[in-house]
């Protein structure tokens, strides 16, 4: 035999025990986790449309939305307390396990996002459901004995399960829930619980019989140097608008936080909103503005909606309301890019739908999961210009975004590079610290001279 001839070697079966082992624990743990956290979602798909349903046959119960606002502030001041950051929370403990999610997490979201749709506050769904996700997951960390490394991935089951089941999108629940947690980087040891989980939430999600809203693209054009400009032009327009967003509500929060009792912000908020719905007399930026993101697809709609639609929103959950600040995004990206077909010679429902899913990219620092959720919604036929603008808008919005506690795991770009493995809460300190550095640095070198 020449000592050129390729002898193959034998193939060791022992290495595809532990992987064997790996799927049927994690498919046994994702099965007990979609049922539950696809059964939640449906049950809270149904409960806001009832609330909805109810209240726009009742209008009058706007009034009382302080005072809904104040209920959801005391049964989080005296039972919630551990639970109140939320996604943060999730985010926090799947990058440092301590100690298990409590369970209230769940029937308190659930709750408190009932609530403020019943009463007229502006949120979303995502939120609740990533929260309910990730609590129900958690409780299986004592019954399996897991350890750390393993709770890590328990929790991004939660996530991805709870997110692909309250939109109908598996694949793109699965990518965000190893997406979200570090910018720039994806958990990969996670990949396929998180898979299984989300595909498995979904599922049971439909067998309850709870129903997606469908968006549809009829028009398209064919992409050429013109074209991609465009859609390089509305991606910056996306990216500015997750920003604008992401910072409004940081400085909402933050200001309304001066309010010393935490149930009476609630309360404030909700006075806002309530006036602001009646001196409008209009409820299309309440609630999760459905009607009007399908509106946005085919009819011409008031630039100014999606500012409107803003301001309705961070002050709802900036006060302290509860729900998800995805819908809301949709909205505000849908009609922006409804907006931005006045000036930019692409489609309507085509411009519509890269804002749908691009703001959420900038606001979220989720891109990929953002693009995959816009094959899933609108078809493949879109997915090079939804492509275009989620990569676009994620750059644009910069290290800002909805969740604080996102670590930058890779930075957008070289000039942020002191910025790399900080936490976007951290980010304004760090570079009111570097300014200050510089200015001293000046001063000093004026006094050498």
């Amino acid at each position: 035999m020449s000592k050129f001839d390729f002898v193959p070697k034998p193939i060791k079966y022992s290495e595809f025990y532990p992987l064997t082992v790996f799927v049927v624990k994690w498919v046994v743990i994702c099965v007990l986790v979609g049922i539950l956290a696809g059964s939640a979602s449906a049950f809270f798909l149904y409960s806001l449309e009832w609330a909805g349903n109810w209240r726009e046959n009742n209008i009058w119960i706007i009034s009382l939305l302080p005072l809904g606002g104040f209920a959801v502030g005391m049964l989080y001041y005296h039972f919630g307390r551990e639970v109140e950051a939320g996604n943060n929370l999730i985010i926090e403990q799947i990058q440092t396990p301590k100690k298990p999610i409590q369970f209230i997490m769940a029937p308190l979201v659930l709750f408190g996002t009932i609530v403020t749709h019943f009463f007229g506050g502006s949120a979303g769904r995502e939120g609740t459901a990533v929260q309910m996700g990730g609590a129900l997951a958690d409780q299986f960390t004592k019954l399996f004995r897991l350890r750390p490394r393993d709770r890590k991935i328990l929790l991004v089951c939660g996530v991805s399960a709870g997110f692909a089941s309250v939109f109908g999108t598996p694949l793109a629940g699965a990518i965000f829930g190893l997406e979200f947690i570090l910018i720039g980087r994806m958990r990969y040891e996670a990949l396929v619980p998180s898979f299984f989980a989300a595909i498995i939430a979904d599922y049971v999600t439909t067998l309850w019989g709870a129903h997606h809203t469908h968006y549809a693209v009829p028009e398209l054009l064919l992409l050429d140097p013109g074209t991609l400009l465009y859609a390089i032009i509305a991606g910056v327009a996306f990216g500015f608008c997750g920003r604008l967003f992401s910072l409004s509500m940081h400085f909402c929060s933050k200001m309304f936080k001066k309010i010393k009792f935490p149930p009476l912000r609630p309360v404030l908020g909700g006075v806002i909103v309530a006036v602001a719905v009646y001196a409008i007399g209009t409820t299309k930026y309440i609630g999760l503005g459905v009607p009007v993101i399908e509106q946005s697809f085919h009819d011409q709609l008031p630039p100014y909606d999606f500012l409107v639609k803003l301001a309705f929103t961070v002050v709802t959950l900036g006060a302290g309301f509860k729900g998800g600040e995805v819908t809301p995004l949709f909205f505000l990206g849908a009609t922006l890019g409804n907006a931005l077909h006045l000036f930019i010679p692409l489609p309507m429902a085509l411009l519509a739908a890269m804002g749908f899913v691009a703001v959420f990219a900038g606001a979220s620092n989720t891109p990929l999961a953002c693009m995959m959720m816009g094959l899933e919604l609108f078809g493949m036929d879109a997915g090079i210009y939804i492509g275009v603008a989620c990569v676009v808008s994620y750059l644009f919005s910069g290290h800002s975004g909805i969740y604080n506690s996102q670590v930058i795991g890779s930075t957008k770009h070289i000039f942020f590079g002191r910025e790399k493995g900080e936490r976007l809460g951290s980010v304004a300190e760090i570079r009111k610290k570097k300014k200050k550095d510089n200015n001293s640095a000046c001063g000093s070198e004026v006094v050498n001279l």
